[in-house]
């Protein structure tokens, strides 16, 4: 459900806690200011500069899901000031952001810098799954992936509803560092990291039949 009005910024919720809250004046200070229905140069400089998204997506019940991605600068491509797009891979398989966009089309993305200005930028639109042929028939400029061989399953199409600054105060100062190679001799593979070894569960049940994917535009 939707419950955001038309042509204002800001769910029935947040104006009901406002009004309850007296922040009312303060926060239409922020919509008016600081919301925008595309991104600025400004923000469209800012995401081709960043190695790491925080996504947020829910199914059609509203049962959500986070997730995190990252490449190198420019991973997700600003394609113009109302379009967004990034590739997404095999992974483990499960894609229950992805899922979820089949469903429900919202999704939230959160760039942050850690590093340099200490800032974020909060992105939220409707988001579509593309193949990767058909979005590089279309936008023949996107970038190749770095890995030799490696080829995006599919790619994540996000139409920009509204764009706006997350603020300084607690976003904490990390230094970047080159990745230890290799894992400490303790630490379990990522796949027993929270669970009993798979060996220990007794497998896996049998697979099903993958339905067809709407994708395209």
């Amino acid at each position: 459900m939707n419950d955001r009005p038309a042509g204002r910024p800001g769910s029935a919720g947040e104006r009901l806690l406002q009004s309850h809250l007296g922040t009312a004046d303060r926060a239409a200070t922020f919509y008016d200011r600081q919301v925008q229905p595309r991104l600025t140069d400004q923000m469209r400089d800012f995401v081709g500069r960043q190695t790491m998204v925080f996504l947020s997506t829910a199914d059609a019940g509203g049962n959500c899901d986070t997730g995190f991605r990252a490449g190198p600068p420019g991973f997700v491509t600003v394609l113009d000031e109302y379009t967004l797009t990034y590739p997404e891979y095999r992974g483990n398989g499960v894609h229950a952001g992805n899922g979820n966009v089949l469903e429900n089309p919202h999704m939230g993305m959160l760039f942050i810098d850690f590093t340099h200005h200490h800032i974020g930028l909060h992105v939220n639109g409707a988001a579509q799954l593309v193949g990767d042929a058909e979005q590089r028939r279309v936008y023949p400029h996107l970038p190749l992936d770095p890995a030799h061989g490696r080829q995006p399953s599919v790619w994540v199409h996000l139409r920009v509803h509204e764009a706006y600054v997350q603020c300084s105060k607690y976003i904490p100062h990390l230094e970047p560092a080159p990745r230890p190679r290799g894992l400490a001799a303790d630490r379990p593979k990522d796949s027993d990291y929270f669970v009993p070894p798979a060996a220990a569960r007794g497998g896996f049940p049998a697979h099903r039949p993958a339905p067809t994917l709407p994708l395209g535009y």
